[in-house]
């Protein structure tokens, strides 16, 4: 008897359960539904005026924002969910308010507050019964470099012995599409898994998912193209930074002089550490921090690990807090730089990358910024070595250039502010 293939949740209650419109309806329905039910009554719809047209509205964007952010943070390696529900759906409900007051609409507080908790309970509920059903399963062709793959939390690897899926259903299959062993057999069992619309991925792709890294050795597979971020979200995030930088700014600016007159006390020399670093299309500019170390000692052109006697005693609190960086606000708002973005290194040690480092000068064809990629999965790099692997992660978000990857690198550089983990 011929072997049926058949795709995990492919079933038609597995899709209708699972499936996003499902997740729309009941989560509408729960979100906007319940707490306009709970202060206006049954029937409510017959009778709306703009204050209550204006709420429905609002939780409805709100939820739709929420769940599509937190589907496409979920996409990337290392997003661990769960952890981003509270500060997205407030967040979002945030900007709501926001929204509503400067345009001066009418609204109900007590119908927004409702949505905004029953939002909270339906995320952390969707994501702990579904959490099973997330994690992929894959299926091995064990041939090729597909053998140095490892399972994540949020992947589950299983190899095949033979080209054969043995009645297990899965998300899809992982060969080595290039592997010169790749036989007859397994090549028309990679033909009927396509044809029965189970996705076959090449082991590169499943690498740089697991790690969120693109391995330079493996580059010139990719086409340039692939690599090239969007210019029009390139100029929208232009747009958001100014705007944003603009707003925190006069926010920033009591903790801004507060920093400065701490280190004038601390230790002799200027408030502000100035240094010509490589920018945006490979163009120098001055970039703007608080001075943290000593002016009257030398070193090497980069930090020399948490020890490093430079440091000074201020300087060390305020790179845990990443207070030194604010300055950077100006190098934003003149368009030298992204809130998000790689981070731009010294002319010294651009020099010695370019030299050392294939590929480096690509990482500027996007706006440097004040935290990255690289910085929240990886943390502090100098030596070549760690250069290298900085390079990979900043490729993969070069690769991956969107608001969503942008949002979940924001969180991320939060957490490191709030627990001072990687900072240095």
């Amino acid at each position: 008897m011929k072997q049926r293939y058949e795709r995990r949740h492919s079933r038609w209650y597995e899709q209708v359960l699972l499936g996003l419109p499902f997740q729309l309806a009941v989560g509408l329905a729960v979100v906007a539904g319940l707490p306009s039910l709970e202060r206006w009554g049954w029937e409510f719809w017959h009778y709306l005026p703009p204050v209550r047209t204006n709420t429905i509205l609002a939780c409805v964007l709100a939820f739709l924002a929420i769940l599509f952010t937190l589907r496409r943070m979920n996409r990337f390696p290392g997003a661990q969910v769960s952890a981003y529900i509270g500060p997205t759906v407030s967040v979002i409900y945030l900007i709501a308010v926001a929204v509503l007051f400067f345009l001066r609409e009418e609204y109900t507080r007590q119908v927004l507050f409702g949505s905004f908790l029953m939002s909270l309970a339906w995320f952390y509920l969707a994501f702990f019964l579904g959490r099973r059903y997330r994690r992929l399963k894959l299926a091995v062709v064990p041939i090729g470099r597909t053998e140095t793959l490892e399972a994540t939390p949020h992947i589950e690897l299983r190899s095949l012995e033979e080209p054969d899926m043995g009645g297990v259903r899965y998300d899809g299959i992982v060969a080595d599409l290039h592997a010169d062993t790749l036989s007859a057999e397994w090549e028309k069992f990679l033909a009927r898994c396509t044809l029965n619309h189970i996705p076959v991925y090449h082991v590169r792709q499943i690498q740089e998912a697991m790690i969120g890294r693109v391995q330079i050795k493996h580059l010139t597979e990719n086409e340039y193209g692939s690599l090239m971020p969007s210019l029009s979200y390139q100029g929208v995030k232009r747009c958001i930074d100014l705007i944003a930088a603009l707003i925190l700014l006069p926010i920033l600016a009591p903790v801004m002089l507060a920093t400065a007159l701490a280190i004038r006390l601390d230790s002799p020399g200027p408030a502000l550490f100035v240094q010509q670093r490589m920018g945006f299309r490979g163009v120098p500019f001055q970039v703007y921090k608080f001075r943290s170390m000593y002016i009257d000692q030398r070193g090497s052109g980069f930090t020399q690990g948490d020890d490093d006697p430079r440091i000074t005693r201020i300087g060390r609190f305020i790179r845990k807090c990443r207070l030194d960086e604010l300055p950077q606000l100006f190098n934003v708002i003149k368009g030298e730089m992204s809130f998000i973005g790689p981070r731009p290194e010294s002319m010294e040690l651009s020099e010695w990358y370019e030299r050392d480092v294939a590929f480096f000068s690509y990482r500027h064809v996007v706006r440097p910024g004040i935290s990255g990629w690289a910085q929240v999965e990886q943390g502090y790099a100098a030596e070549v070595d760690g250069m290298t692997t900085k390079l990979q992660y900043d490729f993969y978000y070069i690769k991956h250039f969107s608001l969503w990857l942008d949002v979940l690198i924001a969180f991320k550089t939060l957490k490191t502010i709030v627990t001072g983990d990687g900072a240095r």
